[in-house]
C-alpha cells in the first residue's frame, strides 16, 4: 500500500500570485486523479485555513464522506495563522475537533514561541492529544527539535510527525548545527519525519532530482531508520517545483540506498500502521 502522508485540497486556490483558475486548482478531484495515475491508494489531507479557506476542515470532511476509502483528515487545529492560536482553551478545541471530524491526527504550523508546551494551557492541550490517540501532524525548524523533544519524552504515546524534514536545508554551512539538532531527534522513538518538501531542503528549488539533498537523507534514514520516515508529496503546493509523479519518484527511484522492504515502510506500512488502517 502507498499512503501520501502530506497533501492539501481547497475550495478556492490560497496562495499568490493568484492561478487563472483558483476554484478548482486545488480541488480534491485533481488529487485523487494524480493519485490514480500513481496508483497511490491513500492520502491523508493536512487542512489548512489559510487565505480563502476558513472553512478548511468543513470542505475535507465532506471530501472525506465522499472518498472514505481514499482520504483521512488531519484537521487545522489553532495552526498558526488562526487567532485562536496557542490561546486558552486548546484542549477543549481539540476535543470538540476530533469528535465531529473523527480525528485520527491533526495539524498545526508553529511559531517560536518554544516553551508554549511547557505551560499549563499547553500540557492540557497534550494530554488530550494522548487521551484522544491522536497523531500530532507538525510544522516546525530546527529550533524546534530541543523543545519538542522534550514534550516526546513526557508523552511517549504521543506520535509527533514533523512535515517536509522537520527545517533540513541544504544550504547550511559545517558543521550544520541545524542539522545535528534533526539528527538528535532520532534518539526519542516517538519523533517521526515526512520524507516530503525537497524543494524546499535544496539550494535549487526546481533542480530536480535535488542531488544536493542525498546525503542528508541518507542521514536521516540512518539516523531514523526505515520504520520513522514517511513518504509525503505536499500537493499541490509541490506543483511549483515538480509533478506529483516526481514527487514520487525522487523518494522510490533516487533514495536508492534504502533497500526494497525498507522502501515499503516509507512510501506506506509506516503510515498504515500509525493510523491503524
Amino acid at each position: 500500500m502507498i499512503i501520501d502522508c502530506h497533501t492539501h485540497a481547497w475550495d478556492y486556490w490560497p496562495y499568490e500570485p493568484q492561478v487563472p483558475n483558483p476554484e478548482s486548482h486545488g480541488r480534491i478531484e485533481k488529487l485523487l486523479w494524480e493519485m490514480d495515475k500513481n496508483e497511490v491508494d491513500k492520502a491523508v489531507l493536512v487542512c489548512a485555513r489559510i487565505d480563502h479557506n476558513p472553512h478548511n476542515n468543513d470542505y475535507i470532511a465532506e471530501c472525506v464522506r465522499q472518498y472514505s476509502d481514499r482520504i483521512v483528515q488531519f484537521a487545522d487545529v489553532d495552526c498558526s495563522w488562526t487567532d485562536t492560536y496557542h490561546q486558552p482553551g486548546g484542549a477543549e478545541r481539540l476535543a470538540a475537533a476530533a469528535a465531529q471530524y473523527q480525528l485520527r491526527g491533526y495539524t498545526q504550523y508553529l511559531k517560536d514561541d518554544y516553551d508554549w508546551f511547557e505551560s499549563a494551557e499547553g500540557t492540557k492541550f497534550l494530554e488530550k492529544t494522548a487521551e484522544l490517540g491522536l497523531i500530532m501532524s507538525l510544522s516546525f525548524g530546527a529550533p524546534w527539535h530541543a523543545p519538542l523533544r522534550e514534550v516526546a519524552r513526557r508523552f511517549p504515546e504521543i506520535t509527533i510527525l514533523g512535515h517536509h524534514m522537520a527545517g533540513t536545508r541544504a544550504a547550511e554551512e559545517p558543521p550544520y548545527p541545524n542539522f545535528a539538532e534533526i539528527l538528535k531527534s532520532s534518539e526519542v522513538p516517538n519523533i517521526y519525519l515526512k520524507l516530503s518538501g525537497f524543494a524546499y531542503v535544496s539550494q535549487v528549488d526546481w533542480d530536480y532530482p535535488y542531488s544536493d539533498t542525498h546525503w542528508m537523507v541518507r542521514k536521516l534514514y540512518e539516523h531514523y531508520g526505515p520504520e520513522r520516515l514517511c513518504w509525503a508529496s505536499d500537493y499541490p503546493p509541490v506543483l511549483s517545483s515538480m509533478t506529483y509523479k516526481q514527487s514520487l519518484e525522487v523518494v522510490r527511484t533516487h533514495c536508492d540506498f534504502i533497500p526494497a522492504k525498507d522502501m515499503a515502510l516509507v512510501l506506506g506500512g509506516n503510515m498504515q500502521r500509525l493510523l491503524g488502517l
